[in-house]
C-alpha cells in the first residue's frame, strides 16, 4: 500500500496543528457555530443525535496491521468500546468528544491516517473492489490508479467547495464489485484495440433521492488522459452544478437535465483546452505508483492442499464458509478470506476494541498484515495460505467474524438509521436484526442463493437501499416509522434502481413480509434461478399479491 513520503507527514502534522487551533478558538466562543462547520466538515465530524460523529478515511479500503491497532486504541480511548465500518469503506466513530477530536487526529496522523476530505462537498473517498489485485477476473490492478486519483483530489483548490459531495469508484474486474455506475464518476479499467490499458468513464450515477444509473461518457481513454479527463467532467459540474437547491445539486441532477451527449460536449471542449499538457499523466509516475503495491511474498503453493481438503470433508461447517466467506485467488494456494460483520444482534459493520486488535492480530499472522474493508461493511483478509485457512476458521469462530453468509440474505447492508443519525426517519439496525432472527437456517439460505437486501433509514441512502435484490427504506408517517419495500436493485454489471412494491409496512412487519416475498420466489424459480433473475421474469405482481393479501 502506499507509504507517505515526508512531505506527506509534514502536511499532515500540520493539518492537525491547524484543526487543533480551530477547535480551540471555537470553544473559546471565538468562532461561531456557522464558521466552526466548514472547518469541522473538512476534518470529517459531523454533529449526529446524540454527539459528534468522526469518519475517518480508509482510501480504497486498504489497512495495515499498525492502523488498525490505533483505529482500535481510538475506540477504547475516545468512543465507547466500537467503531462502525461505512458503505464508503471508511470507519466511524459515534461519540468522540469534540474537544479530543485534534488529539485523536494526531494520533491518526501518527500511522499515516486521517480524517480530510471524508464529509463536506468535496471529492471523497475514492472506493474499489475489496479484491483488487488479487481478484482472478482482473484486467489489472485498479489501486495504483486509485491512490493517483487520490492525490490529485486531496487538497485539490479548484475543488474543496463543489456543489455537492462526489464520489468516485474504480473497477477494474469482470464483475462489478464496486457499484461504479452508481457514482458520480465511475472509472473502469478496460483494455484498448490495441490491448494497452485505457478507461471507460461513467458519469452521473448515484443514490439518495434521486437514483440515477450513471451513463458512459468516454470508451477507452488513454491512461495518460486519466487526470486532465477527470478534471474536465469536474469543472464542467463545478460551472454548471446547481447550488441553490441541495437536493438539485449532484451531479446526476446536472447530466440528467442536459443530457449525456451535451454533457459530454461541454466536457469535451474543456478537455481540450487541458489535454497534451502537463496534466498528462507520465508512465514513469504510473509505474512508480504501482511500486508501491507489490505483490506480497507468496510461497510456491499447490490449490487444494491435503490439509484443506481433509477438514472440509470431517467439518461441514467448515466447507460451508469454504463456499461462502473464501475467495479464489489469482495466486496458487491462497484465498482471500471475508470476516463476516453480520452476526446477528450487532449492529452490521460494528466492531469492538478487542475484536479490532484481534484482526490486526489474524492479519499478521494470515495475511502478510493487511486488511480491506469493504463497501459491504465487512473486511478482507486477502492472501490466506489454504493450508491454513481451518486455522483461521477456528479462530474466526471464537471472534464470531465466522457466520458463512456472505453474498446471503443476513450479509445485509444496513446504515446506523435512527439510532445514530440526525438525518434519520427511521431505525435500521433493529430492521437488520429482526431479519436475520427470522432467517438463522444456513442451509435454507444457501438454498435460496445470492440475495443483496440493504436497508437506509431515510432517503439519503446510505444502506443503499434502491441498488438492494431487497430494499428496504425507513419513512416517517406522523412520528410513526414505517418502511417502505422495493424490489429488483442491482449494483453490478446489469445495474438497476429497485421498483417500489407500494404502501409501507409497520416495523413489526417487516419480518413477515420479506418471508412473504421469499416465498413468492421460492415457489416460482426454476431450478437454479436467482432471486434477482425470477424477480425479473416473473414481474413484480405476484409478490404485491402476496405481501398485501388480507
Amino acid at each position: 500500500m502506499y507509504a507517505y513520503t515526508e512531505y506527506d507527514q509534514q502536511l499532515l502534522k500540520e493539518r492537525v496543528a491547524q484543526y487543533r487551533n480551530q477547535t480551540e478558538r471555537y470553544l473559546g466562543g471565538k468562532l461561531s457555530d456557522e464558521e466552526f462547520l466548514a472547518l469541522r466538515l473538512q476534518n470529517g465530524l459531523y454533529v449526529q443525535r446524540h454527539a459528534p460523529m468522526l469518519r475517518v478515511a480508509i482510501p480504497y479500503g486498504m489497512l495495515n496491521s499498525a492502523q488498525v491497532r490505533v483505529l482500535a486504541e481510538i475506540s477504547r480511548d475516545f468512543d465507547k468500546g466500537y467503531a462502525h465500518f461505512s458503505t464508503r469503506q471508511n470507519i466511524q466513530y459515534n461519540w468522540p468528544a469534540l474537544e479530543l477530536v485534534p488529539d485523536i487526529l494526531d494520533k491518526l496522523a501518527s500511522v499515516q491516517m486521517h480524517a480530510i476530505q471524508t464529509s463536506g462537498n468535496c471529492i471523497r473517498n475514492v472506493t474499489t473492489d475489496q479484491f483488487a489485485g488479487v481478484a482472478t477476473d482482473e484486467i489489472e490492478d485498479p489501486r495504483p490508479y486509485c491512490e493517483i486519483i487520490r492525490q490529485w483530489s486531496t487538497f485539490h483548490p479548484e475543488f474543496a467547495y463543489l456543489p455537492r459531495k462526489f464520489k468516485i469508484a474504480v473497477n477494474a474486474a469482470e464483475s462489478d464489485r464496486a457499484a461504479i455506475k452508481f457514482h458520480d464518476i465511475g472509472v473502469e479499467i478496460v483494455r484498448d484495440a490495441a490491448g494497452n490499458t485505457a478507461f471507460d468513464i461513467w458519469v452521473g450515477g448515484g443514490l439518495g433521492r434521486t437514483p440515477i444509473v450513471a451513463e458512459k461518457i468516454i470508451s477507452a481513454l488513454p491512461r495518460k488522459y486519466l487526470l486532465s479527463y477527470l478534471e474536465a467532467v469536474l469543472r464542467v459540474y463545478n460551472r454548471y452544478g446547481r447550488r441553490d437547491n441541495k437536493y438539485k445539486a449532484r451531479i446526476k441532477i446536472l447530466v440528467k437535465a442536459l443530457g449525456v451527449d451535451a454533457f459530454r460536449e461541454k466536457v469535451d471542449a474543456e478537455w481540450q483546452q487541458m489535454k497534451d499538457s502537463e496534466m498528462d499523466l507520465p508512465d514513469a509516475e504510473i509505474e512508480r505508483m504501482k511500486g508501491f503495491f507489490p505483490a506480497p511474498a507468496y510461497q510456491s503453493l499447490a490449490d487444494n492442499p491435503a490439509e484443506m481438503v481433509e477438514a472440509r470433508a470431517e467439518n461441514l461447517g467448515f466447507d460451508a464458509w469454504i463456499k461462502r466467506n473464501c475467495t479464489a485467488h489469482k495466486q496458487s494456494g491462497y484465498m482471500a478470506v471475508t470476516l463476516s460483520l453480520k452476526a446477528t444482534s450487532i449492529a452490521p459493520g460494528d466492531v469492538t476494541t478487542e475484536e479490532l486488535s484481534a484482526i490486526a492480530d489474524l492479519a499478521d499472522q494470515f495475511s502478510f498484515g493487511e486488511i480491506r474493508s469493504t463497501h459491504k461493511q465487512n473486511v478482507v483478509l486477502a492472501d490466506v495460505r489454504q493450508d491454513q485457512l481451518f486455522d483461521l476458521w477456528q479462530q474466526l469462530k471464537a471472534l464470531g467474524f465466522a457466520t458463512a453468509n456472505i453474498g446471503c440474505l443476513t450479509d445485509v447492508i444496513c446504515c446506523p438509521g435512527g439510532d445514530f443519525c440526525s438525518l434519520a426517519n427511521a431505525k435500521s439496525i433493529p430492521i437488520a436484526e429482526q431479519i436475520q432472527r427470522r432467517f438463522d437456517d444456513l442451509d435454507y439460505l444457501y438454498d435460496l442463493g445470492e440475495i443483496e437486501l440493504n436497508i437506509s433509514g431515510c432517503m439519503n441512502a446510505c444502506g443503499h437501499h434502491h441498488i438492494g435484490n431487497i430494499g428496504i427504506l425507513g419513512v416517517d408517517k406522523k412520528g410513526e416509522e414505517y418502511y417502505q419495500v422495493s424490489l429488483g436493485g442491482n449494483s453490478g454489471r446489469d445495474a438497476k434502481i429497485g421498483k417500489i412494491v407500494g404502501p409501507s409496512f409497520f416495523e413489526n412487519d417487516i419480518a413477515d413480509v420479506i418471508t412473504k416475498i421469499i416465498d413468492v420466489y421460492v415457489e416460482k424459480r426454476i431450478e437454479g434461478e436467482s432471486f434477482q433473475s425470477t424477480y425479473e421474469r416473473v414481474g413484480m405482481a405476484p409478490f404485491k399479491e402476496r405481501v398485501y393479501a388480507a
